[in-house]
């Protein structure tokens, strides 16, 4: 079996996981990999995840010209490009809507929780791109701001986009994102989510390198200084990671942070009230909205 022929079924099988896992309905999602330095191997239009045929995927140079296929490329290509040449690295390209983590993206609520010891050790946070129309120039600009510090992130009101070194890597992160709403949902509608320390957030990101873990970027040491003062233009060079420090003294490495009935406003144990930048931002909006 060649190379290609061989990612041919790998993208076939890809996508039947997705849509078995309902991660794609109807003809929604798209598929690609690297195919030699200059060629990608691209799901089709039109075609649904879950009943291609390695004939369907088309051949594309790097700057989107088909060269080979009886169906035309992806409509939302220009993301994937857009990718492929800020991330050498990068192998392979998933998009899907996966049902949890486009709630979170429709509701404007990044993944950035420090709540889970392996998410901050494989992707860290997942951010979201702010809403562009899809199968536009629009979405691989909003896509730009975040793609070289991360493997993964959320795309407002549309869905979740993964990368990794190979096809198979970049699905499983797409699970991961997809496992990590599901629980991160379940503990707010519960009223509560124990937060990972940021001194424990620190010890995890160093143990990165003892896994085998390549991460495009480092964690942000002073994560509401960068999430305040980023323009919407900037280019993210670390992963923003919302963790409570604690005590040095103290040894605590969870700290219970409660989350009233709108899951914003969150008093700590200690019985203040804290907001991030962008649940205050929020807050305000509404405010503004209810006096006219």
């Amino acid at each position: 079996m060649t190379l290609e022929s061989s990612l041919r079924a790998d993208i076939v099988e890809v996508g039947r996981r997705m849509y078995a896992r309902e991660y794609t309905d109807a003809n929604a999602g798209n598929i690609s990999v690297r195919l030699g330095a200059d060629r990608l191997l691209m799901t089709p239009k039109n075609v649904c995840k879950g009943f291609m045929t390695p004939d369907m995927m088309c051949i594309t140079d790097l700057d989107g010209k088909k060269l080979q296929g009886d169906l035309d490329p992806s409509t939302e290509m220009l993301m994937h490009l857009e990718v492929y040449r800020h991330r050498p690295d990068v192998q392979a390209v998933v998009h899907a809507h996966p049902p949890t983590a486009t709630g979170f993206a429709v509701a404007g609520i990044p993944l950035d929780r420090a709540v889970l010891a392996e998410v901050l050790t494989t992707l860290g946070s997942i951010p979201i791109a702010e809403y562009a129309t899809p199968s536009t120039s629009e979405l691989p600009e909003a896509v730009r701001k975040y793609i070289r510090a991360h493997d993964g992130m959320l795309l407002a009101n549309h869905g979740a986009l993964t990368v990794g070194p190979d096809l198979f890597a970049a699905y499983y992160k797409m699970e991961t994102i997809e496992h990590f709403a599901k629980i991160s949902l379940v503990a707010r509608l519960l009223g509560r989510e124990n937060l990972i320390t940021r001194q424990e957030v620190d010890r995890l990101q160093g143990l990165r390198g003892m896994y085998g873990i390549k991460s495009p970027a480092p964690i942000c040491a002073d994560p509401p200084s960068v999430d305040i003062g980023a323009d919407a233009g900037d280019i993210a060079d670390c992963q923003i990671v919302q963790a409570p420090s604690a005590p040095s003294s103290s040894g605590t490495r969870l700290v219970p942070n409660f989350i009233d009935g709108r899951g914003s406003i969150r008093p700590d144990g200690d019985g203040q009230i804290r907001l991030t930048y962008r649940e205050l931002s929020a807050l305000i909006e509404d405010a503004i909205r209810n006096l006219r």
